[in-house]
């Protein structure tokens, strides 16, 4: 549960009107709220609702489709944009099933499934703290093994020749793709593949909203690296990737690094850090940071024929590198700024929920808010909307009083709000909303788009434009 208290004096308001107002921050976060939330603004829904939904399957609304975007373009930028050692690939979902038998996907990937005798219900034996079925005290079989793949059929013929996988994780398609990328982009060790894509996986136990579903998507990066200095590359990637969630705005105080357990690790793993979020459920895995060794190239080089080594201009060898990978999964992220970002404060003795998602993933940027429906009002501020929305994700809203239309723009994580009022038709000045302070600048028409750029670069509000000014929220 994640709570917090902060009380201060603040002054808003629109155009002339002011008012002194008390903000405390109250209450709680759980996933019950984040859900509803979800639901009521359209982040996220649940999937084939009108048939009754399919369990543990999702669908990301009109503001839960930018959110997601915005995380995995926030991703890609630190990954990819802004290095010169890294490089991205799309693979196909579907893949040749002997590359999942080499993986050890086909004979390792699976987890213990256990199935209460009275109501044959079905759990992870490794989920249950006593020998009983949560949900009646009946008696429950002996665990076994459950491979955790889903299975489908390539080509009209249903038999074992045709059988193929949706992936369970993207980092196989980067292993198959491996000489591929080496001989087109010419890279040097060390050097990186990023990929961003579906995964699915038959999960047995599911649950807490998106947190684990069977459809998701992950974020993974596949670091290549030579053997001796896999272990300062591991460290150098569990504190970057660390410092990212922090960056975008998650408490610290709100994460862990967890070092797996010799007995914990997988089949593959020399080494593997959790970083770990505080979820409303306790302390879960929000990213995994692995040394997989050489095992992936050796294995898909042994089950292909290929060489998939790489030559070493240090040592005139050739060798298999070693491999670090940081995987994330994008909805996990997606709940874990979401609840990060939830807050309700008290606001002249009424609740306002406010999302404060960092600028980069907020949906919405900016929000075009007339006064009101005026008929002289209403084309100036069609005509503002449509001067920005090529710049910015933008939304126009006119419904409602302008304290509504703030409070939804808050709810929903935007930035900023432009108001156009009466006093705009005679100076052609608009005012500029800030989400978390609540203060007010009023600034030209003609530097409302190069305004809004830098305060969403995180330029502070009170530095102003030419021609523009402090409205309301700020000290006299």
């Amino acid at each position: 549960m994640l709570s917090g208290h902060l009380s201060a004096r603040v002054p808003i308001g629109v155009g002339s009107l002011e008012e002194s107002i008390v903000v405390s921050e109250i209450g709680s976060v759980d996933m019950e709220k984040i859900a509803s939330l979800g639901k009521r603004r359209g982040f996220i829904f649940q999937s084939s609702e009108i048939y009754g939904g399919l369990g543990s399957c999702w669908d990301y609304g009109p503001l839960g489709v930018e959110l997601k975007r915005n995380v995995k373009e926030a991703w890609w930028k630190a990954m990819v944009q802004e290095r010169d050692d890294v490089v991205g690939i799309d693979a196909s979902i579907l893949m040749h099933p002997r590359a999942w038998v080499a993986s050890g996907h086909v004979e390792q990937f699976a987890d213990p499934l256990v199935e209460c005798k009275s109501c044959h219900l079905r759990f992870r034996a490794d989920d249950l703290k006593e020998n009983a079925c949560p949900s009646c005290g009946g008696e429950l079989t002996e665990p076994r093994m459950f491979n955790l793949m889903f299975k489908t059929f390539m080509g009209p013929v249903e038999d074992d020749a045709a059988v193929v996988y949706l992936r369970p994780e993207t980092a196989q398609g980067i292993f198959v793709n491996f000489e591929n990328v080496l001989n087109t982009s010419r890279k040097k060790l060390p050097f990186g593949i990023a990929q961003i894509g579906k995964a699915f996986r038959n999960e047995i136990t599911t649950g807490n909203f998106i947190f684990r579903s069977r459809e998701f998507e992950q974020m993974e990066l596949e670091f290549f690296v030579k053997p001796g200095t896999d272990k300062e590359w591991f460290n150098y990637w569990v504190q970057e990737r660390f410092n990212w969630y922090v960056k975008l705005g998650i408490d610290e105080e709100h994460l862990r690094l967890r070092r797996h357990g010799k007995d914990e690790l997988a089949h593959y793993a020399i080494e593997c850090y959790d970083i770990d979020y505080l979820f409303p459920m306790g302390w879960s895995e929000l990213e995994g940071i692995a040394n997989r060794g050489d095992f992936d190239l050796k294995q898909h080089a042994r089950y292909s024929g290929k060489d998939l080594t790489c030559f070493d201009e240090e040592t005139q060898q050739h060798i298999t590198p070693y491999i670090i990978e940081p995987s994330a999964g994008v909805d996990r992220s997606v709940l874990a700024f979401l609840l990060d970002a939830y807050h309700e404060e008290i606001v002249e003795k009424e609740k306002r929920v406010v999302l404060r998602l960092h600028r980069d993933l907020a949906p919405i940027k900016v929000a075009v808010l007339p006064l009101s429906r005026n008929e002289k009002l209403v084309p100036f501020a069609r005509e503002v909307h449509a001067e920005i929305r090529g710049a910015f994700m933008t939304q126009y809203d006119d419904s409602q009083s302008i304290g509504r239309r703030y409070r939804r723009q808050d709810e929903i994580g935007t930035p900023f709000c432009v108001t156009i009022d009466f006093q705009s038709l005679e100076d052609r000045q608009v005012t500029i909303r800030d989400r978390d302070s609540l203060k007010q600048i009023r600034v030209p028409i003609g530097v409302l788009k190069s305004t809004l750029a830098a305060k969403l670069a995180g330029e502070p509000l009170d530095v102003l434009p030419p021609g523009g000014s402090k409205w309301l929220g700020f000290d006299s």
